[in-house]
């Protein structure tokens, strides 16, 4: 499939030709306006809609607009966002970074603001379009720099669409030049655990012209991990996973996803650190030409989730929820009675934010354990990355 034959407007982020009609749309969205407002209680208004109205590509946007925007959300809602392995990254490269995924909006943000920092390129983030409530929010994310993956669609349109999605992503690498990013799975994983889906790496395998493997390694995978030290939305994934128990097809709403993205924005994470692991195109490289399509998947997938795992910054709340949840004493030297009943105080504080309101003291239980078995999983996956475990 020739990616110059393929119209990919509309999944692609807007390009200089769109940028200021975009903008002009958004801006005249009322939901814009309010957004805003929430978001920023002490605004200039009107002072920022005339930064954002004199934007004509995404870099301007993203170093006038987001990148203050990022530093106050870092400087109210963490201790500071870090990083590790930013020199594995070659400036002269474009790379497809693939993560593990805590937060809707943030994850990719973060890492951009470090490449912000550092005067690096920022890469284009795929983002789904079940999240895409508004008109304004489609307009938003593709002046930033997002791409559209299209989500539940019948078989023969999915197809069509991973066809679609893999040739951008390859386009965007080769062609345009850019980096993007892509979480490592669809959907968080609610529990902490993270593992690569193979239908991510099927889907990136679908364009290139070449083999499985050829074309995995053309587009430069970059495994990273990112460690939230408080996730502000434990309390509603244990919430969902409640839910799901009483009733297997439970489903989220809209605005359960809209209420997640504004939890994860506005909410208090701690410390966020993000390890850059090294390109694996080596590793695919070196993979047989003949050797089994699935096993390669297999092995690619393990590699990624490996990189990931040893990557992970662990907190003093990932050693007591491991030693919690496994009736352990292993990291007791680890941390203290105090950070003990901060822990405690944390986890009921969050369980007491959970708006159900029938909860009987066994499921309240249930989901106590959920979250603690939430913070001890990224310390129990780098265990076994190491092979301590």
């Amino acid at each position: 499939m020739d990616a110059n034959n393929l119209d990919f407007s509309e999944i692609a982020p807007y390009d200089e030709k769109q940028f200021r009609t975009a903008i002009a749309k958004m801006v005249s969205e009322p939901g814009f306006e309010h957004a805003i407002r929430w978001v920023l209680p002490d605004i200039d208004y009107d002072q920022f809609i005339g930064l954002l109205t004199a934007c004509n590509n995404k870099q301007e946007f993203q170093s006038r607009i987001m990148a203050d925007f990022l530093d106050e959300l870092e400087r109210k809602t963490t201790a500071g966002v870090t990083a590790s392995g930013v020199e594995k990254i070659d400036p002269s490269k474009r790379y497809t970074f693939i993560t593990n995924h805590r937060d809707i909006v943030l994850d990719a943000s973060f890492i951009n603001l470090i490449f912000l920092r550092r005067d690096m390129p920022t890469s284009e983030v795929a983002i789904g379009d079940n999240l895409l409530i508004y008109e304004w929010i489609t307009h938003l994310v593709k002046l930033n720099g997002s791409f559209i993956v299209k989500r539940n669609l019948p078989t023969r349109q999915a197809l069509d669409a991973a066809r679609q999605l893999s040739s951008y992503i390859h386009y965007a690498i080769t062609q345009k030049h850019e980096s993007v990013w892509i979480a490592q799975r669809q959907g968080r994983a609610k529990d902490s655990s993270d593992h690569t889906q193979e239908s991510v790496l099927k889907m990136l395998g679908l364009s290139g012209g070449g083999t499985l493997t050829e074309n995995l390694a053309e587009i430069n995978i970059c495994p990273a991990a990112i460690s939230y030290e408080y996730d502000p939305n434990d309390y509603l994934k244990a919430r969902e996973y409640l839910l799901r128990h009483r009733d297997p097809e439970f489903k989220k709403s809209k605005r359960d996803d809209l209420f997640s993205m504004e939890t994860g924005l506005m909410q208090y994470k701690g410390r966020v650190h993000i390890s850059f692991a090294n390109c694996i195109s080596p590793m695919i490289e070196a993979i047989p030409a003949d050797a089994d399509k699935q096993e390669s998947l297999s092995r690619i997938c393990h590699q990624i989730d490996s990189s990931i795992h040893s990557g992970y910054r662990i907190y003093p709340i990932n050693y007591v929820a491991y030693d919690h949840a496994f009736d352990s004493d292993m990291y007791r030297d680890r941390y203290t009675e105090e950070d003990i009943a901060k822990v405690t105080e944390y986890v009921e504080g969050q369980l007491d934010k959970v708006d159900i309101t029938d909860v009987t003291p066994q499921e309240r239980n249930f989901m106590r354990t959920y979250m603690y078995m939430m913070y001890a999983n990224p310390l129990r996956n780098k265990l076994l990355a190491s092979g301590s475990c």
